[in-house]
């Protein structure tokens, strides 16, 4: 049975029908009102002679939809997501989230609105939300890799088939496009290999907002403040190298679209790990590389404003040399370098061919495998590592084999400094 009470529009229509019937108004002028055509409006204006205000009410109205599924497809729809995707509030699948796995994995297409009716209706959805304070939104930049965010976030994203970890998330902030990793800590290594996985598939973005975190950006104390002293993370000097500016957030809001990625992450990345069983964090990075972030930008990505491309080309560039950790060494009188308790010689050759001196500025390079490199300046120095500290004799080593003689008891020297002392 059609319903009888009619809607807001069809009473509009209504109103415009009966000015027409009683002679203020034409049909054409009817038909622009409405914005219906003029054969629209004369049919409608028919119904409305025979029937009144009824007969405008839209004939399929109380009749289910010709495009409605069937019950037998909508039963076996809600088993699949009591079965799969149901559970406490906080893991249960949300209704668009759900829809896309029952197309990916079951091969059954349904509307995400659809079949948030579906789930209401059976209690596998409620409507509550929480609503957070409104706060006016900053525009995005117009360009694709004028500004980056990143952050990290900690979570339980295994579950409990693995540890706990921390997602390592890049937002581009004009097109939202992102990159992350998952790792055991928020540490260099960490952001850096982030970064390093951005620069080869993008490129070198311009900035990067990021947190005050030590990781990051190091604050100066009163003391190196008085110096004019500006101290620089690890993580900062790789992105010195690169010429990326880093710029610190002074809240949360401020990274808006990289905090709004976590909560993104938080409720699809960790159902769609669970549905696979990962646990350990090379099975999620690579889950995460060639599937579940092609898929997160495709739906969730826009188009920048501007089209130029902001990134410039890292092409010609050693990324080993620049992803590195670097610590500053002065060279022994022996030309040995001293690290962590490593003894790391200068080779011989090297101390004429690019000028090492004893006491020469050194920079050591430790790299991603462990390896290390020497630098003076910018040229890399030969060396090899000695199995333990060598030895000294009065000062001096004995790998150099030089030995300080000691004067003998009628030694020139010593007669003087006796003569000397005999004088009042």
């Amino acid at each position: 049975m059609g319903r009888t009470r009619i809607s807001e529009e069809e009473s509009r229509r209504s109103g415009v029908m009966a000015r027409v019937k009683a002679g203020e108004l034409k049909q054409v002028e009817a038909a622009a009102m409405l914005n219906l055509s003029y054969r629209q409006t004369k049919r409608m204006y028919q119904r409305y002679l025979k029937s009144g205000s009824q007969g405008l009410v839209h004939r399929q109205a109380g009749k289910v939809s010709n495009r409605a599924k069937s019950d037998k497809i909508r039963l076996q729809v809600l088993e699949l997501v009591k079965e799969h995707y149901s559970g406490v509030p906080g893991e249960r699948f949300g209704p668009t989230l759900a829809a896309e796995h029952l197309a990916e994995d079951h091969g059954i297409e349904v509307d995400a609105e659809t079949l948030r009716r579906w789930m209401l209706a059976e209690g596998l959805w409620t409507k509550e939300r929480k609503r957070r304070a409104y706060r006016q939104r900053r525009m995005r930049r117009a360009h694709f890799g004028e500004l980056v965010q990143m952050d990290g976030s900690f979570h339980a994203w295994l579950e409990a088939r693995g540890p706990e970890g921390c997602l390592i998330n890049m937002v581009d902030d004009a097109t939202s496009k992102g990159l992350a990793t998952i790792t055991d800590e928020e540490t260099t290594w960490a952001v850096a290999d982030t970064l390093r996985a951005w620069v080869e598939k993008y490129g070198i973005p311009g900035a990067l907002y990021v947190d005050w975190k030590t990781v990051y950006l190091v604050q100066a104390t009163e003391r190196q403040k008085q110096e004019g002293l500006n101290p620089v993370s690890q993580f900062g000097n790789m992105c010195g190298k690169l010429g990326i500016r880093l710029i610190g957030a002074n809240s949360a809001q401020a990274k808006g679209r990289v905090e709004r990625g976590h909560g993104t992450h938080q409720d699809r990345l960790i159902k769609k790990m669970r549905l696979k069983k990962f646990s350990t964090y090379e099975e999620a990075n690579t889950f995460l590389r060639d599937e579940y972030l092609p898929q997160h930008n495709g739906k969730y990505a826009v188009e920048a404003r501007e089209q130029a491309d902001y990134h410039r080309s890292a092409r010609g560039l050693d990324l080993n040399q620049i992803f590195c950790l670097e610590e500053g060494r002065k060279a022994g009188q022996d030309w040995v370098v001293r690290y962590h308790n490593r003894y790391l010689q200068i080779e011989k050759a090297q101390r004429r061919g690019v000028l090492v001196r004893a006491g020469s500025n050194v920079v050591v390079r430790q790299h991603r495998d462990g390896s290390l490199t020497l630098m003076l300046g910018d040229k890399p120095l030969n060396w090899h590592e000695l199995p333990e500290a060598p030895q000294r004799v009065e000062g001096l080593t004995q790998k150099r084999h030089v030995v300080r003689p000691t004067p003998a008891p009628d030694h020139p020297w010593r007669k003087a400094f006796r003569r000397a002392a005999k004088k009042p």
